[in-house]
């Protein structure tokens, strides 16, 4: 670790965890405290026919806007193949979950590590996509991270890298409070409202599978505000490269199609990874849901190696 890293000790209790961080940047020594209570994460699993629910499970983070619902097909092949439990989670703000702030990838790591050590897992392999690939990272890099908890790591187009996230992240917000207003009270409506902010009726119906249709006027179920306003947090990343390293087997899926892992970011995810893999798909940045099958061999054959 050079001078000018950050290093970071860690106190941690069932109750909170208290994370005090020392820089030595520019030659002034400073000291923060911040209290982060990790939230009990909601949850689908998958019990494999032989009983064993902690031990080897695949842990799965969805993306931005997504929900563990999303992974149902996937999760299910995943625990036929494997014969391991499977947890989907959904992360803070996100699903059934609970809607609290802050919102960044320190405490989405610390919500699913506290989910881990709740559940007794032993040996986990995390896959997450988009925004919970960032998460994953950050787990793995976490000095809070128990040696030999985590056997695997699967990061689904996404790097480890700090940028502004693209300006339709911020417009599907934008969307989403619109229909939100228009109090409307048909699919088709909303629908209609958020064709003008993205063309593609696939995006689009990802979208709306937020929306709460049990009642009239519909309304979405994830906090608006709250993931509006952490979007700058979003496009951001917990560490520098050379900072942290996590030397366990890695595996990152690109699609050939997304730039979220490209030319530049590569070698920084090399940096924070040295012993990762790339595999690509032919598909854009869901590869998940446009080539199910060939990323479940990939998923699948990369942690029984």
């Amino acid at each position: 670790m050079s001078r000018q890293a950050t290093s970071r000790k860690v106190r941690f209790s069932a109750l909170h965890r208290e994370t005090y961080t020392y820089s030595s940047q520019n030659c002034t020594n400073r000291l923060f405290t911040t209290r982060v209570t990790p939230i009990d994460l909601r949850y689908e699993c998958q019990h494999p026919a032989n009983g064993n629910n902690t031990d080897k499970p695949l842990v799965i983070l969805h993306g931005l806007f997504g929900m563990k619902r999303n992974w149902s097909s996937l999760a299910k092949a995943f625990c036929k193949e494997l014969q391991r439990p499977v947890y989907a989670l959904d992360l803070r703000n996100h699903g059934a979950s609970p809607h609290v702030e802050p919102m960044n990838y320190d405490v989405m790591a610390t919500d699913v590590l506290h989910f881990m050590e709740s559940h007794s897992l032993t040996n986990v392999s995390l896959l997450g996509h988009s925004m919970g690939g960032k998460a994953a990272m950050a787990l793995a890099l976490s000095p809070q991270l128990p040696e030999g908890l985590l056997q695997h790591l699967i990061v689904a187009d996404i790097a480890p890298s700090r940028g502004r996230l693209s300006k339709e992240f911020q417009s599907y917000i934008r969307a989403m409070q619109e229909i939100d207003a228009a109090h409307v009270k048909t699919r088709h409506d909303a629908q209609h409202i958020l064709s003008a902010y993205e063309s593609d009726p696939m995006t689009r119906a990802f979208l709306l599978t937020n929306l709460d249709t049990s009642s009239t006027p519909l309304r979405f179920r994830i906090p608006l505000d709250i993931l509006g306003s952490a979007i700058p947090a979003l496009g951001d990343f917990p560490y520098e490269p050379g900072e942290r390293t996590w030397t366990g087997k890695t595996l990152f899926i690109k699609g050939t199609k997304s730039r979220f892992i490209n030319e530049r970011n590569l070698p920084v995810a090399k940096q924070f990874f040295p012993n990762m893999q790339l595999k690509t798909l032919a598909a854009g940045h869901w590869v998940h849901a446009e080539k199910p099958a060939e990323f479940l061999r990939y998923v699948i054959d990369f942690i029984k190696e």
